[in-house]
């Protein structure tokens, strides 16, 4: 079974070990750790903690899982991020690869990870995600284990994330187009200045003023777009990059696509992705809607009006709501493919 991103309490998973954000110190904290121990019976597993003493961050340890439906819980110690400097990076990468590792030499077949690191430890929730992601199926690619990556950790679901509450309403009013949207596609700005204004091509072109101001705001633009009408998938991007002033690799960490894949892209002006890395790079690139309808017909997609998935994916877009995780949780929600595979 490749990698599988379930919401869910971690205490709850019947796999054979669960992973735990584990302290450093033979104690426990909050978050993970404290619902870990809560569900395991703290004083037996602060017992078996002792006996491993003092951790460094980056190194792994297993016990018992006690009353836990788990029979193994590999104790992981996160790495502070701080600002990021201080090798976290490689020491995260450590957390998921040595517990993998450890979970195959106790033959285990199946394991849960929390997103390490990602709560008070302070690690960006996008980069954790993408270094979860790739020590994962680096794993994988070379054995075979059921592992889950749960989200919603008990600490998680009590504080719940921004689901959008508008979100059903906006599928609602949008699932099926307006033929004149539905050819043409677009929004368009009246005032750059006022960009949160936006005004469909019939009202622009019903109104003479409306339509001459168009014209002289947007001219510009236009021919620069016009210029690139040929491009490629790989082209495009590129120059959408470049144009909202964003490096590569803001972009494919954003995106959750690997730096290998994203310099793949660079280096072939004919690549063709599949439709989820296509999102996935609009959302890295902070797209607009327009933007983001252009850059997939360059590779042979489109968000199609009598999809949900892809109106869930234009609703977040078009609210500028640039998070792969959060669009994954509604995509759930909805019982529906999610990006992240």
């Amino acid at each position: 079974m490749p990698l599988k991103i379930v919401r869910n309490d971690i205490t709850k998973m019947k796999v054979d070990v669960i992973v735990n954000t584990a302290n450093a110190e033979p104690i426990y904290s909050s978050g993970v750790d404290a619902a870990v121990y809560k569900a395991a019976g703290e004083q037996k597993l602060l017992e078996e903690k002792q006996k491993i003493g003092v951790m460094q961050a980056g190194e792994v340890a297993i016990t018992s899982g006690f009353n836990l439906p788990s029979s193994y819980i590999i104790h992981a110690v996160s790495p502070y991020y701080g600002d990021g400097n201080q090798g976290a990076d490689e020491k995260l990468r450590l957390c998921y690869r040595r517990s993998l590792e450890l979970a195959y030499e106790k033959k285990c077949k199946s394991i849960a990870f929390p997103l390490i690191a990602t709560g008070s430890f302070g690690y960006p929730r996008e980069e954790g995600m993408r270094i979860a992601i790739d020590e994962i199926n680096s794993f994988l690619f070379r054995h075979k284990m059921d592992v889950y990556l749960v989200l919603f950790d008990s600490k998680s679901t009590a504080l719940g994330y921004n689901l959008n509450p508008d979100l059903q309403e906006y599928i609602d009013k949008h699932y099926v187009y307006d033929k004149c949207e539905e050819e043409y596609g677009y929004k368009y700005y009246i005032d750059q200045a006022d960009s949160e204004k936006e005004f469909s091509l019939d009202e622009i072109l019903a109104d003479e003023n409306k339509y001459e101001k168009f014209l002289e705001d947007n001219d510009i633009a236009i021919q620069e777009r016009m210029s690139h009408i040929t491009d490629t998938f790989q082209q495009y991007l590129l120059y959408l990059i470049k144009l909202k002033g964003l490096t590569n690799s803001e972009v494919y960490n954003k995106a959750m696509v690997t730096k290998q894949l994203f310099s793949k892209i660079k280096q072939d002006r004919n690549y063709h992705p599949d439709k989820n890395t296509a999102l996935r790079l609009c959302i890295g690139a902070k797209l607009n809607l327009g933007e983001t309808k252009d850059l997939l017909l360059r590779a042979g997609y489109a968000l199609s009006p009598s999809d949900k998935r892809d109106i869930i994916f234009s609703y977040f877009i078009e609210n500028k709501i640039f998070d792969i995780i959060e669009i994954d949780f509604a995509l759930e929600n909805h019982e529906l493919p999610c990006i992240i595979k």
